[in-house]
């Protein structure tokens, strides 16, 4: 009896640090998507060293987002949209709108990236490289245990695309040296590279993907509030790593006066770093990046609606299945719709600072977290990012819509 207890016990822990990883590389595959790549590789081009400066400040930033907000879902034991709805009646259903629309048009690209990820690869045709690794993320949900399938695809995608990173930012003999310099005293500041960066790593539905697949699998409670914590942070860890290899291989190629080709960034510097080995590399990392964004897209935009309806509630993996066909879909017979991407990366911006301005003000209402107390510094670093971030969402709407009517 009592060892059956302790194998209880012991099964128990192992579950809960799978699923705690799980959501980690979740959210941190979610957010490493195409973008990701892209951005990182033109920010380093044009910043150079000083670059690291950005990546030190947007982790930071994100870190403060990430532990705010998964806290306060895992006390409340609630959904984001849920919270919202309980802090004023109707703005969940806003906030869910946002994100679904948001999630929809990110996952066309999403999709594109992994058809150009098996090109590059296999040398497949993009749209037929589309339709298969959208039939495979489809395969994901198709599995009785789609939440547990969902964790492994995760987190092996994420140390596949961390080995390979790491690699290619080692052959590349990057300058070391000149990049610790620069992180703590940058020559250059961008502040549209750090707003860009936090939109990309905890915009969107991206914030909420780690705190709701810990919700899904019963992770909630005061007590939960030490491994969610500890979770967050991994999540913005992996992506720290990820963002910092590809850095440091940019700027290897960079130093070297190598000329990056601008219709494909992040391609062109894997290969002047590794010839044709290294853009088969780009290939595996971008069809890794791609896949996990399709999924932790169409997952947590869909985990939006659940609520909402006890049919969605119901089928809700069936409805995800229909949110990356629909996203697939679009891609083979359109393309990417380009005015479309631009007024949602807009209004994407902005759901970053309602989000998390919501999330602290439930925080402090007894009906929504009980007798909890959230910690103040906590508060305000969260408060200052939904400041920030709100005033230059505001900033990159005005500048984004009139590119609609050119």
């Amino acid at each position: 009896m009592g060892e059956q207890l302790k194998q209880n016990d012991s099964t128990k822990k192992t579950v809960g640090k799978s699923v705690l990883l799980g959501a980690a590389f979740l959210m941190a595959t979610s957010s490493i998507g195409p973008g990701f790549l892209t951005q990182t590789t033109v920010f380093t081009e044009q910043l150079a060293a000083s670059f690291g400066f950005v990546i030190l400040i947007s982790l930071l930033l994100d870190v403060f987002v990430q532990m705010n907000v998964w806290r306060i879902i895992a006390v409340s034991g609630l959904r984001g949209q849920e919270i919202a709805n309980k802090v004023l009646p109707g703005l969940g259903v806003l906030l869910a709108i946002l994100i679904v629309i948001g999630g929809l048009a990110f996952n066309i690209g999403n999709v594109a990236g992994a058809g150009l990820g098996l090109n590059a690869m296999l040398g497949l045709d993009p749209i037929t490289g589309a339709i298969i690794s959208a039939a495979f993320a489809i395969f994901i949900f198709v599995v009785k245990e789609a939440g547990k399938a969902m964790d492994k695809v995760a987190q092996a995608a994420g140390f596949v695309m961390i080995a390979l990173m790491v690699y290619v930012a080692f052959s590349t003999s990057p300058p070391v040296g000149e990049a610790i310099v620069n992180t703590f005293a940058p020559s250059e500041i961008s502040i549209f590279a750090i707003v860009t960066l936090v939109g990309g790593t905890v915009g969107g539905y991206i914030t909420f993907a780690g705190g709701h697949r810990l919700l899904d699998a019963g992770v909630k409670g005061v007590e939960s509030l030490p491994d969610v914590t500890k979770s967050s942070v991994t999540g913005i860890v992996v992506t720290g790593i990820m963002r910092v290899a590809l850095f440091l291989a940019v700027l290897g190629v960079v130093s070297q006066g190598l000329q990056i080709d601008p219709a494909n960034p992040p391609a062109s510097v894997f290969r002047l770093a590794a010839g044709e080995i290294g853009y088969r590399i780009f290939g595996v990392i971008m069809w890794a990046a791609a896949i996990t964004s399709v999924v932790g897209a169409a997952y947590t935009s869909v985990s939006f609606i659940r609520s909402f309806h006890p049919m969605i509630e119901k089928y809700h993996n069936w409805v995800i299945i229909v949110f990356i066909l629909v996203s697939t879909l679009v891609f083979a017979l359109v393309g990417r719709p380009v005015n479309i991407l631009i007024l949602v990366g807009a209004l994407n911006a902005l759901i970053l600072p309602l989000a998390l301005g919501t999330l602290l003000i439930g925080a402090y209402k007894k009906e929504i977290v009980g007798d909890y107390k959230h910690p103040t510094w906590l508060t305000i670093a969260g408060a200052i990012v939904t400041v920030v971030m709100g005033v230059l969402g505001i900033m990159t709407l005005i500048e984004q819509i009139p590119l609609l009517f050119k």
